[in-house]
């Protein structure tokens, strides 16, 4: 038994590494995705034009325009007249412009006008520039730390919701597609008359994606920390732990899609719809979830990246451990454990 369990395994393989299509989908868009995200797809704003609205010059004016000229996310673009500022902006001469005031000496007063147009800019935008004129000579300013992530570099957001969404692509869409393959072009009864039992086979066609994903997690560790610059200083053990409950998770929601659906473009719809989009909006990989309306919120607690993405940002980015992540990894768990028992039990089923 052992022995046709091994070759099944084989066979499995070796008819995965001869499918170009299943090969390009599970290395290839990774690798995209990860430089699309980190690099192409970014939340980060630099060169911010910037102009300078002032009555006079004078050496504090000076000074305090020369602290915004020489920051690296600014371009000065030079002094304006204050009746200008409007007309200026309107025209994309320039993204935001400070106004002094007549007596900015004695008191220190600065408004920032911002093009809104497009709203994360603007406050980013407005975000450098307040923290540049706080600093005041005389005026007692808050200190601002920015931890984990001092540069507010996209990727580091987007990193752990990347692996999310490929695990769940990889894992969840491809086992099911594979799977229901068999039932739609007969094979799988051909298979259930070998000596393997039915469970035996289902779990030899998932373990060759369950490599696949192991291989891709080491391709985007790799990219994240040599190309993308992410820290990785939390706990390596703890970070492969949960990505492999996270990839056995994403197998066993395969192998349920497999058992609900009887054609292979049924199951890209399910996996697609129910899945993937659910992973992207609902996981906190884009939008926060503590924004969210409350039924969202509840939701989204059924989304298994909705507990693995914030687990990997407290591995990844902020350098912890177990000790931090447990709560996530038992809830992964737990999913795990049922999602296996429900999907096996059905399967079982449609199969007699």
């Amino acid at each position: 038994m052992r022995k046709s369990f091994t070759a099944f395994i084989r066979k499995e393989i070796l008819h995965i590494i001869r499918d170009p299509r299943t090969m390009l989908i599970a290395l290839l868009i990774p690798v995209v995705q990860m430089v699309l995200f980190g690099f192409a797809i970014s939340m980060e704003v630099n060169d911010v034009e910037v102009m300078v609205a002032a009555p006079k010059i004078t050496p504090a004016i000076e000074s305090k325009v020369s602290q915004i000229a020489h920051n690296p996310y600014i371009t000065f673009k030079g002094y304006l007249p204050s009746d200008k500022i409007d007309r200026t902006i309107a025209a994309n001469k320039t993204l935001a412009v400070v106004v002094f005031s007549q007596d900015y000496d004695q008191n220190g007063e600065t408004q920032v006008v911002v093009d809104a147009s497009n709203p994360v800019t603007a406050q980013t935008s407005a975000g450098y520039l307040t923290q540049i004129l706080s600093e005041t000579t005389g005026k007692v300013a808050p200190g601002i730390t920015i931890l984990y992530n001092p540069q507010l570099k996209s990727g580091y957001n987007f990193v752990p919701g990347i692996m999310g969404l490929i695990f769940m692509l990889i894992c969840a869409m491809l086992t099911s597609v594979s799977i229901v393959r068999e039932k739609e072009t007969g094979t799988m009864e051909i298979l259930l008359v070998s000596p393997i039992r039915p469970a035996m086979i289902v779990i030899a066609k998932m373990i060759p994606y369950f490599l696949l994903s192991c291989i891709d997690l080491a391709i985007i560790l790799l990219i994240s920390k040599y190309a993308l610059g992410l820290p990785l200083s939390g706990s390596l053990v703890a970070l492969i732990a949960t990505s492999l409950v996270y990839i056995i998770l994403a197998l066993a929601l395969g192998l349920f899609v497999s058992t609900i659906v009887d054609t292979q473009m049924a199951a890209l719809l399910v996996s697609g719809m129910v899945f993937i989009i659910p992973v992207i909006m609902l996981s906190g990989m884009m939008f926060p979830i503590e924004n969210m309306p409350v039924p969202l919120q509840w939701i989204s607690n059924i989304v298994p990246a909705r507990w693995y993405v914030p687990a990997m940002r407290k591995i990844m980015v902020e350098g912890l451990g177990f000790n931090h992540i447990y709560p996530e990894l038992i809830v992964l768990s737990l999913m795990a454990v049922a999602l296996i028992t429900v999907s096996v039990k059905r399967f079982k089923i449609r199969l007699q």
